[in-house]
């Protein structure tokens, strides 16, 4: 049988992510997910790939915002409430997508850029934004946060631990920044999960997540090396590109916990490598 093992949020792009016991599935992803994110004086998203120090900040939910403090100076933190007055807003870009976003706070934009010694500001994504994900592999009506193309990420713990059993240093989950994580099934399963269900919300693979060097930066302390990015390029390896995890489209809203069970409805026959 296939369950949830883990359930995880990125409110602030390329932040720390947080573990949850229950999730909302909302239009747009799971609730808080990726719904801020930080941009550059271009309104170009930032992210890992320029910023490695960003996996030095982590963001905890409270009742009335965000609590974002930074892993090597306890002393350094800043709230970010959920309700603001959105006195500006820009279009801003995400890879080769654009949309609409709130500005939140001056105040909060100068400590990120002092934590981060980059010039960026904090913006939100308001419910007027419709970002629509790849319409190579999904309708129009299927719509995404500020995550890089959609709104969930799931990955088996088997193939982290067939990952790992290639690796002289293992690596934790958090390299790869899923939503979902299950146990049971071989290595890899999530590649050929075509169609199945949490509950009463039906599922959909729809594209092998690429992976970029992000994976190899160390989420606690922000140090970058060559693995497991390496290793992957040895044997998931296709098209010049390197895969691990499996991106998610969704027919149906509301709440998934840990321990629910996946129904598989439909696997691909082949196998993606």
């Amino acid at each position: 049988m296939l369950k949830i093992s883990g359930l995880f949020v990125y409110p602030i792009k390329s932040l720390g992510g947080i573990a949850v016991s229950s999730a909302q599935v909302t239009s747009r992803g799971l609730k808080h997910d990726r719904r801020w994110m930080l941009v550059d004086e271009h309104n170009r998203f930032l992210s890992q790939r320029e910023v490695p120090q960003m996996a030095l900040l982590f963001v905890e939910i409270t009742g009335n915002g965000l609590l974002v403090m930074h892993r090597q100076q306890p002393e350094e933190f800043i709230n970010i409430p959920f309700l603001f007055e959105a006195n500006e807003t820009a279009l801003c870009s995400i890879w080769d997508d654009t949309c609409l976003a709130e500005f939140v706070d001056n105040g909060i934009d100068q400590w990120f850029t002092e934590m981060l010694q980059v010039k960026c500001r904090l913006v939100y994504m308001p419910e007027a934004a419709q970002r629509q994900v790849d319409q190579r592999y999904a309708q129009a009506e299927h719509i995404t946060s500020f995550a890089d193309a959609f709104p969930v990420l799931i990955i088996g713990q088997a193939s982290l631990d067939e990952l790992n059993g290639r690796l002289k240093e293992a690596v934790p989950m958090d390299r790869f920044r899923p939503n979902i994580i299950f146990t049971g099934g071989e290595a890899f399963l999530e590649d050929q999960m075509q169609h199945f269900s949490i509950k009463n919300i039906n599922f959909f693979g729809v594209k092998p997540c690429a992976r970029c060097p992000v994976i190899t930066i160390d989420q606690e302390n922000a140090t970058t090396g060559k693995e497991p990015l390496k290793t992957l390029s040895g044997y998931r390896k296709k098209n010049n590109k390197v895969y691990f995890g499996q991106n998610l489209i969704y027919e149906g809203l509301g709440i998934i916990s840990v321990d629910d069970e996946i129904r598989i409805k439909e696997l691909r026959p082949e196998k993606l490598i």
